[in-house]
């Protein structure tokens, strides 16, 4: 089993910057991909960002594409996701996830979640 525990969010101005942290435990797989989710309010969970554990290839939703970027930390087993230029609509519950094979932006595709974490971004 794979636990993951989101950490970071927060209130931040609108352009203002926030890191989320996801640190894994359990067992991992080399070619696992994590992910980060959001789901504002009254909408379905997106897609936001994704990386393989093994490699250094990142995959971007659209609508965040330039302002975030995820990375990884191996040794740490931790996830991260850098979000800068925040805009009101980046206001979600943020979640990560992994994957044991392979990569995909479908919420369904993944096999582990942490519990969330807010982020609020005022205008």
């Amino acid at each position: 089993q794979v636990q993951l525990v989101e950490s970071g969010g927060g209130l931040v101005q609108a352009g203002g910057s926030l890191r989320l942290s996801c640190a894994a435990s359990g067992r991992t797989f080399s070619n696992s991909v994590m992910g980060w989710f959001r789901q504002r309010p009254g909408k379905e969970r997106e897609f936001v960002a994704a990386v393989r554990w093994s490699a250094d290839i990142t995959y971007y939703g659209d609508s965040v594409k330039g302002r975030f970027t995820i990375s990884r930390d191996n040794a740490k087993n931790t996830v991260y996701l850098q979000m800068n230029s925040l805009k009101p609509e980046d206001t979600a519950v943020y979640y990560c996830a992994g994957r044991r094979f392979g990569y995909s932006r479908d919420v369904g595709a993944y096999d582990y979640w942490g519990q969330g974490t807010q982020v609020t971004v005022s205008s």
